[in-house]
């Protein structure tokens, strides 16, 4: 099978891109697909040739460049949904390059045949609504946002086009939205090679001491990017209601931390709370944490909280995340009825802190249910998939 692959960049400092990483890996491996993959940008990833003006005929993943445009994220955006389909026509017409169909995941250009849906942006824009952003750069969030939803309709309202969903959770969105019942739903996984207790505990004494952490500290690691929707806010409230605890609060993303500097002064929070960039060794930040936190108001899955799960961290979670169908409360995970109630996530984060043998056993617990997701699963699932498409 010879698959196109759209998606902006590919590395494993993002969610959705280090699962497109481990997806298509795994199809060329495994399965012996013939990616073309077309990217701006390609980090951490075994490729069997970069972009070439030869026609690829063996299995693998072959790196087509497409051109990027530096500006704003709404410009840039826009340009990439353009151009990667142009540069497909191109090697179509005047190099001869075939494939089977387009993949894609999420919404990124409009010849796409199979979307695998990450993130529905339709809710997304309802949250950013009720934040009322302010300034020019909320200004741009509405146009990025209202941009993306446009497309959306336009996409996954066509029954030309196949739809899977990473949640049950996703697959009912896109069912309220646009009214497809027809989603087949392919969690996300984890490699448990690679996140596991002992990987984890064995640089937990060496990144707590760059963290410069005692040893009564009890770290909570939030990761991810847009985090006033990922609920930081949440999380500095009720970091504040539990100042009798010796907690510190790591965030790891890509958004700006100068928009939270202001609410960690006011809540009392300067000395407790360390931002972070994205990074592809996210390991070394499951290390020296004690909880993973992941307070979402809106979230296609929450991959970070199935990684640390595998590493046998304790977790809380929000309802409004996909993982949460994959949890059993009180016994893999601390599942939230409110991810905006900073009482509630409060009395969580000082049940585990307070009882250790407890968090100890949650994360035990969460290493056998992270081992039935895995990414050897999940792109077994999505070549049936598209193996069906191609049969039909």
């Amino acid at each position: 099978m010879r698959l196109a692959v759209a998606t902006p960049f590919v590395d494993r400092r993002h969610g959705t891109e280090r699962a497109v990483a481990e997806l298509i890996e795994r199809l060329a491996e495994k399965y012996g697909c013939e990616i073309e993959l077309y990217a701006q940008r390609v980090d951490d990833l075994a490729l069997s040739g970069k972009d070439t003006s030869s026609i690829q005929r063996d299995s693998g993943i072959h790196w087509r460049r497409v051109l990027s445009l530096p500006g704003p994220h709404l410009l840039r955006f826009a340009f990439w949904y353009f151009i990667n389909y142009w540069r497909r026509l191109w090697d179509r017409h005047a190099r001869g390059v075939r494939f089977d169909f387009v993949f894609s995941p999420g919404i990124n250009c409009p010849d796409a045949k199979v979307i695998l849906v990450h993130a529905v942006f339709h809710r997304v824009e309802e949250l950013e609504r009720n934040s009322k952003p302010s300034g020019l750069r909320g200004l741009h969030r509405r146009l990025y946002y209202g941009l993306l939803c446009f497309l959306e309709r336009r996409l996954y309202t066509s029954k030309k086009v196949t739809l899977a969903a990473v949640s049950r959770h996703t697959a009912a969105q896109l069912a309220q939205y646009f009214g497809r019942n027809d989603v087949t739903v392919i969690p996300n996984g984890v490699d448990t090679q690679q996140f596991r207790p002992g990987a984890r505990l064995a640089q937990r004494e060496a990144t707590r001491d760059r963290w410069r952490l005692s040893r009564n500290d009890r770290v909570l690691l939030l990761v991810g990017n847009d985090w006033r929707n990922k609920g930081l806010d949440t999380l500095l409230q009720a970091t504040a209601l539990c100042k009798e605890l010796p907690i510190r609060l790591l965030i790891l993303g890509q958004d700006d931390p100068g928009s939270f500097a202001a609410r960690v002064g006011e809540l009392g929070l300067a000395k407790r709370v360390e931002f972070a960039p994205p990074s592809p060794d996210i390991l070394s930040f499951y290390a020296p944490a004690d909880i993973v936190v992941a307070p979402s108001l809106e979230d296609s899955f929450n991959l970070p909280a199935l990684e640390a799960m595998a590493c046998g961290l304790p977790v809380i979670v929000s309802p409004e995340a996909g993982i949460s169908e994959w949890v059993t409360p009180g016994h893999d995970a601390v599942l939230l009825k409110d991810p905006r109630d900073a009482s509630e996530l409060a009395e969580a984060i000082r049940s585990l802190v307070s009882d250790p043998e407890h968090a100890a056993r949650m994360g035990e617990n969460a290493v056998r249910t992270a081992s039935t997701l895995t990414w050897d699963r999940h792109a077994e699932a999505v070549f049936q998939l598209l193996s069906q498409i191609k049969k039909n």
